[in-house]
């Protein structure tokens, strides 16, 4: 079975629509989407009813804390992120704020663990952004593979024996095997907002009859992206960032 993993979507409907086609055209059998499927971008009800049409067939998705922020009001974030949920919320309707409070923290199938941010404490939404922070993580978590997003950057970290992290940055488009005697963290990148340098849209897929992990990039619209971002009145910044994938 091949599983596809698309995570920080950031209603981005431009970089959605392409991931997708992609995930389709590569024979995924099932999707698992990470978390944030809002916060950031100009499209938040076209992204959250695209994934509530593909829960509704199937599909799992597991909240990200931009969609935990659209519904709570004590949810802190930094000044632009705020502007962008505050606006998002006002897009939303209950129905739709009903179903991004209903999201899992996580999901498990099988020896996979699938969660937005660190596994070791889901509800915190913490950063898994190097070895030390992939040992929190290995420490608190039981599972073997850990899926998760948060991060914009797309990274592997396995633990063996030993106890030791090792961190590797993966090529796009080469599989690499996710061997039985190591437990695996793997970082995959945004959908909707890339932080790598690469503007390209990011997701992950999963082929569970081989254990072997591909990360995959592909080119959207970023144009038409960025100009619904600023019809909707959000700081520039979040449109410009997008041209650099920073």
């Amino acid at each position: 079975m091949r599983i596809a993993f698309l995570t920080d979507i950031h209603a981005n409907r431009q970089a959605f629509e392409a991931v997708l086609a992609a995930v389709a055209a590569q024979g995924a059998h099932r999707i698992v989407l990470l978390g944030d499927i809002v916060g950031y971008g100009g499209d938040p009800v076209w992204c959250l009813e695209r994934t509530r049409a593909l829960v509704a067939a199937g599909a799992v998705a597991v909240r990200g804390n931009h969609d935990q922020a659209a519904t709570d009001l004590s949810s802190g974030m930094s000044a632009v992120a705020q502007e962008a949920i505050t606006w998002t919320r006002g897009q939303l309707s209950p129905d739709h704020k009903h179903f991004l409070a209903g999201l899992p923290l996580t999901v498990r199938e099988d020896d996979r663990l699938y969660v937005h941010a660190d596994g070791s404490a889901p509800g915190r939404f913490r950063y898994a952004l190097d070895a030390a922070d992939a040992a929190t993580h290995f420490d608190g978590c039981a599972d073997r593979l850990t899926f998760c997003g948060h991060v914009h950057q797309p990274m592997l970290y396995c633990r063996g024996d030993s106890g030791r992290v090792t961190a590797f940055q993966p090529t796009t488009g080469c599989s690499v095997p996710l061997l039985q005697q190591r437990r695996w963290l793997a970082v995959i990148g945004s959908v909707g907002q890339p932080r790598d340098g690469d503007p390209a849209a990011a997701f992950g897929l999963l082929d569970t009859d081989t254990c072997e992990l591909t990360f995959l990039r592909v080119a959207y619209d970023i144009d038409a992206a960025a100009a619904r971002i600023r019809d909707a009145g959000l700081p520039d910044t979040l449109a410009t960032r997008l041209y650099g994938g920073r």
